[in-house]
């Protein structure tokens, strides 16, 4: 995500190294390379000139304090500038009192159905909601079909009408229902087509205008840059929705529609989503967007996915385990498991402040974690709570069973003894009670 655009930034803002003090001349030079590296992104020429003239604007009426060199000032003015641009503040949805009604639109192709599950999902379980999804692409049937699937694998009711072709009246229908079962939220996906039409928008129109929903979301592949701005203010002029939903944004994506599409239709961008799971959607935080694209990490957020995937119960119990020496495999297999949940593993690890430029031309594969588990799945029980015990016969067998080498087994055991060693250490060092702590702030 967005590694041409930081990359680029980065090396403007080198033009200042060296330099005692920010100057007219070498801040058009470092704006130049910024300008340059925004229109790379795919951002429109007028919104790069006028950032960059807002930045150098507040460059020159700066004084470089002698703790700080005008490379890292300049950093500051640029990422101060881009949380602005991007809307400075997260907005949440709006989903207040016992019901709502939330309207998905955009174009075919977009995400829109799987946005709407992932949604489902994320009010289900970080809202304590109950929903309801509606099946209102009459046009599509692969689109019903997606959604049933969907929701089915995150335990959602999906309402359908089979052979209706009203959309108007699914839409009031599925309310009428929802509110008869107590349910308090309705996610409604529309039809998408492959270009802004007349009858597409006539259509959304007249949803809209008959439900009158809390939540209007447009939902824009962020892979289609510039286009997806130009289509987000043609839906905002007819149907003058809230907010803004990125999907695909962990795709080979220039980033120019992050960038400017809360300037353009000025609504703000509420979630984005960030892979296939169903759990890949966040909450868009202008600022924490800021420090990535600058290459700063985004040590709020990673904290934040970890803490969902706390138990404190279980991680009293294994802590326990880790002190008294009975970490096991299949301890070690829950810790995987966590941390897969946690998302796309480079997405991830491109949060930890630094790390980010490390890492950006290492291919990190989601399934990297597969051998492992399994290896570990070829194990025995007894094998799997007893790690001493498994002798070279035994490693032969789990090899073959798993599909792997007895090279594989072997680094296995070796990174794991590795690992409860290192685990015992932070235990000592008290870490369950700093997380404790980290927790109640």
């Amino acid at each position: 995500m967005f590694e041409n655009l930081s990359e680029k930034l980065e090396k403007s803002f080198k033009i200042l190294k060296g330099h005692g003090r920010i100057t007219e001349i070498n801040v058009a030079e470092t704006l130049k390379e910024v300008r340059k590296a925004l229109l790379d992104a795919d951002v429109s020429y007028p919104i790069a000139k006028e950032f960059c003239d807002k930045v150098k604007q507040k460059a020159l009426g700066q004084n470089v304090l002698t703790s700080i060199e005008p490379g890292q000032l300049m950093v500051k003015i640029v990422h101060d500038e881009l949380t602005l641009l991007m809307g400075e503040e997260a907005k949440d949805i709006n989903v207040k009192g016992n019901f709502s009604t939330i309207l998905i639109a955009g174009l075919q192709g977009s995400g829109k159905t799987t946005f709407s599950a992932k949604l489902a999902n994320y009010l289900k379980n970080k809202k304590n909601k109950s929903v309801m999804l509606v099946a209102d692409d009459v046009y599509r049937p692969a689109a019903i079909n997606q959604l049933q699937v969907l929701g089915k694998d995150i335990s959602v009711e999906v309402y359908t009408e089979e052979g209706v072709k009203d959309v108007v009246l699914i839409a009031k229908n599925a309310i009428k229902e929802a509110k008869s079962k107590n349910i308090n939220v309705v996610i409604i996906d529309t039809a998408g087509r492959l270009a802004v039409d007349e009858q597409m928008m006539n259509e959304i129109s007249s949803i809209k205008k008959a439900i009158n929903p809390e939540e209007t979301l447009f939902v824009v592949d962020s892979m289609t840059g510039q286009d997806a701005v130009n289509t987000a203010k043609a839906f905002n002029d007819v149907l003058n929705f809230d907010g803004v939903v990125l999907t695909k944004l962990d795709g080979d994506t220039r980033g120019g529609a992050a960038l400017t599409i809360r300037h353009v239709v000025n609504k703000p961008i509420k979630f984005v989503g960030i892979g296939e799971k169903m759990e890949a959607l966040d909450v868009f935080h202008p600022e924490r967007m800021a420090s990535r694209i600058l290459g700063m990490g985004d040590i709020v957020s990673l904290v934040e996915k970890a803490q969902e995937q706390y138990d404190e119960d279980k991680a009293r119990k294994l802590a326990k385990k880790i002190k008294t020496n009975d970490f096991n495999f299949n301890d070690f297999l829950e810790q995987i498991h966590q941390i897969k949940k946690m998302g796309n593993l480079k997405d991830v690890m491109s949060m930890i402040p630094g790390l980010g430029k490390e890492i950006k031309n290492i291919d990190i594969d989601d399934n990297s974690f597969k051998g492992i588990e399994a290896i570990i799945g070829s194990m025995t029980p007894y094998e799997r709570e007893n790690p001493a015990k498994i002798d070279g016969s035994r490693r032969k067998r789990i090899s073959k069973g798993s599909g792997t080498t007895m090279e594989d087994v072997n680094r296995l055991l070796k990174q794991f003894e590795s690992t409860k060693k290192v685990m015992k250490m932070a235990s000592g060092a008290n870490k369950l009670s700093a997380l404790k702590n980290l927790r109640r702030r």
